[in-house]
């Protein structure tokens, strides 16, 4: 399904991309994608002051390369937390720039139901800018007040584990409920549990072209 597809993954924040989808992007990279992921934010102000202000950078480039994702293919933009919706028109042509540039076939934001200012944002600019691909929505359920099973990606034991090796690049973000091993292998037992197989993501089908 994947083989020569041209796939980009659009995070408000670092880290984003890996806990909605990292076990998609590490399928299709294995089946022969290449993926192209965009960061909006990496939070300096929201990282611990033990560590250097860059350091979300620092580790969204570990995790992205953890999970196959070629070190060309981040993109990562310093817009500030939680302010993304003051600069939708920046994001809206950052987003057509990477448009132009890449040409993606599939395009993963977070799902419409997220409440999150700045994953809103990102969504809502993200379909504007993308109306003329594939879109699939993906789930981070502690933001979601309802979230549409429609599309269910299934997982290896292998796209879990570099799920869960990608995430724990994040030192920053130990000790958070969602970045646990734990969790992110149950969500995958859920997904998988739903539709009769052993690990899955689930995504919200907001378009999709059959090219």
């Amino acid at each position: 399904m994947f083989s020569n597809k041209k796939i980009l993954i659009l995070a408000p924040h670092t880290d984003d991309g890996e806990l909605g989808c990292g076990g998609f992007i590490s399928k299709a990279v294995r089946q022969g994608a290449t993926v192209f992921y965009a960061a909006f934010s990496t939070a300096d102000e929201s990282v611990p002051s033990s560590f250097p202000k860059n350091q979300l950078e620092i580790e969204v480039k570990n995790a992205t390369t953890i999970i196959g994702v070629h070190p060309a293919n981040l993109f990562v933009y310093k817009h500030a937390v939680r302010k993304l919706n003051y600069v939708r028109q920046e994001i809206l042509e950052e987003m057509i720039d990477l448009r132009e540039r890449i040409q993606p076939d599939v395009v993963l934001l977070p799902s419409r139901n997220d409440i999150h200012q700045d994953h809103s944002t990102v969504t809502s600019e993200g379909i504007r800018a993308f109306k003329n691909c594939s879109i699939l929505g993906y789930e981070l359920i502690w933001n979601n007040l309802s979230f549409a099973t429609d599309y269910f990606c299934v997982l290896s034991e292998e796209d879990i584990k570099k799920k869960i090796n990608a995430l724990a690049a994040y030192k920053t973000q130990e000790g958070k409920s969602y970045m646990s091993s734990d969790f992110i292998r149950s969500m995958a037992v859920v997904r998988g549990t739903q539709i009769n197989t052993s690990f899955a993501e689930a995504f919200e089908v907001i378009r999709w072209i059959d090219k």
